[in-house]
């Protein structure tokens, strides 16, 4: 056999101000042409050993150990002006979100000609034309303009793909690629990993892939590494790893995967709690120069019922319309046309204190929503002012009982940024629970989490909805996440609603093509057998 691309030796990585391993004594390698995965809980090491490879530990993190050979050169010895010529002909990455990565300020164009103008000597012609040719590569549909265009004027799925248009360009021989899809629908998400894989074959380039989904590691992966708290637990060849495990903490990541709960008897009642009837919601366009751009159509003319008790989950794709239709039904947003009726009654325009007071929001991004100058106790015990008959030793006791119930017990006295992405989320939750709503909107509340802390999350949820029996919509592109917790699933594109109907019967048995579409597009595992164990569709 060849030597390997990549070999990492006994890497240990430490925090500057207190010593603590946060990687410790790891070994692993990447073949040539090879698709590794990297796996594990939030906290594991996965980014902090890739970043250590590029040479680009965050400040408060050291390599105090260990060797990485790439194409036997030691980087871990390898001078900063070295690490420079290296990074991009020889190791590429892919950052989790492209939007902080891209420049706001430089045009996509500029930006990827950067590389190519500092590790290559060709003319700006040439420059343009390569640029050009990968945006089309990676299905952009109009490189011309995207090339003079803006990060922020793209979603994230056309971002990453130009953030992968960019590391492709100089033809790397390894590609790091770190939680490239977390926040992408199940058809952008294939779409991108199917182009990043046919790039590498193209060009011969290793992937290394970080991930906490292992539908993924099942569909791509030739071999995985698994990580917990900095150590490697296990290693070797994906679907062995995925269907028989052999360390508890591997078996305990794939028994996390959320899975299809006994069908629940919850229907929407002859009286729905939450109903909106022909809802439209318009954004205005951009003002030019001399003209304003045409407005963009979020909601087109949904109808939807939701009954106390249920959990509806909306699924769709990127710019379908979910968030917005969440919004509006809590008049966050306003409404173009159509009405909102709660328990009977229109509170489309008119204030309506009762409706106001019994809604409450779960956001995508917990830390982003809670307020980093106030303590857990104080963000839980903010929807309480309005319960003016509680005294303040009765709203204490409440906070209390609330984080005891979302398992953050003695939690008040502490910040924001002292807690994990999971615990953050659960703060979120108690928040809005503590009121006591009836209707919660759940804003891809399990997004950006691990297995082993999604599950946990979406465990509590379904505890607390069956305590307080308050209504549920769920938004999520998570299709395995919709399957564990929805009484019935609503499908959105383009603004409306195209199938909607109980969750067995949109999983078993979908009707419309693009239904069938966001369901293939989703790394399922098959659940059937050990030996079978496999991602479906």
């Amino acid at each position: 056999m060849t030597a390997p691309l990549l070999t990492v030796g006994n890497l240990r990585i430490e925090t500057v101000r207190t010593g603590a391993k946060v990687v410790d004594d790891v070994s692993f390698a990447i073949q040539r042409g090879e698709f590794l995965a990297m796996v594990g809980e939030s906290g594991s090491g996965k980014t902090a050993a890739a970043r250590a490879i590029l040479g680009l530990l965050p400040t408060g993190l050291v390599r105090t150990a260990g060797q990485i050979l790439l194409d036997g050169e030691d980087l871990a010895t390898a001078s900063p002006k070295r690490m420079r010529a290296l990074r991009g002909p020889a190791v590429g990455m892919v950052f989790q979100e492209p939007m902080v990565s891209l420049n706001p300020a430089i045009s996509i164009g500029a930006q990827m000609a950067e590389g190519l103008a500092l590790h290559e000597r060709i003319s700006r012609r040439e420059i343009r034309r390569r640029c050009l040719d990968m945006l089309a590569r990676v299905q952009i549909r109009d490189p011309e303009s995207t090339f003079d265009a803006y990060p922020h004027e793209f979603s994230g799925g056309m971002r990453q793909r130009i953030m992968l248009a960019s590391v492709m360009l100089l033809k790397p021989k390894l590609l790091i690629a770190d939680e490239p899809t977390t926040a992408l629908d199940t058809l952008t998400q294939r779409e991108v990993l199917d182009l990043m894989v046919a790039l590498a074959r193209d060009h011969g380039t290793s992937v290394m892939l970080i991930t906490h989904n292992l539908g993924l590691v099942a569909r791509y992966a030739q071999r995985a590494v698994v990580l917990r708290q900095g150590r490697l637990i296990e290693t070797g060849g994906a679907s062995q790893i995925l269907s028989a495990p052999r360390e508890a903490c591997t078996r305990q990541l794939v028994e996390a995967l959320p899975r299809r709960g006994i069908s629940s008897a919850r229907q929407a009642k002859s009286e729905p709690l939450v109903s909106v009837r022909a809802l439209k919601v318009e954004f205005g366009g951009r003002q030019r120069l001399f003209r304003r751009a045409a407005g963009v159509s979020a909601v087109n003319g949904v109808d939807l019922d939701i009954g106390a008790g249920e959990t509806v989950a909306v699924v769709g794709g990127s710019g379908s319309g979910k968030t917005t239709l969440g919004r509006a039904m809590l008049r966050l947003v306003p409404a173009a046309g159509g009405e909102i009726r709660f328990r009977g009654k229109e509170v489309t325009t008119r204030p309506d204190r009762e409706f106001r007071l019994a809604s409450q929001l779960v956001f995508q991004d917990p830390y982003s929503s809670l307020d980093p100058r106030m303590r857990v106790g104080e963000i839980v015990a903010e929807p309480l002012r309005h319960v003016p008959e509680l005294t303040s030793a009765e709203r204490d006791r409440r906070v209390e009982a609330m984080l005891e119930e979302v398992g953050l017990a003695g939690f008040g006295q502490r910040w924001p940024h002292e807690l994990s992405g999971g615990q953050r989320q659960r703060i979120a939750i108690a928040r809005a629970i503590v009121r006591r709503p009836s209707f919660v909107v759940a804003d891809e509340p399990v997004s950006a989490l691990d297995m082993t802390i999604q599950a946990q999350v979406l465990r509590l949820f379904e505890r607390l909805q069956t305590q307080y029996g308050f209504a549920c919509l769920f938004i999520s592109h998570d299709l395995a996440a919709v399957e564990q917790v929805a009484d019935r699933v609503v499908v959105m594109q383009g603004g409306r609603i195209v199938e909607q109907g109980a969750r067995d019967d949109i999983f078993d048995r979908p009707q419309h093509d693009y239904t069938k579409a966001l369901l293939a597009a989703a790394p399922v595992l098959d659940f059937s057998g050990p030996a079978s164990l496999q991602a479906s569709g």
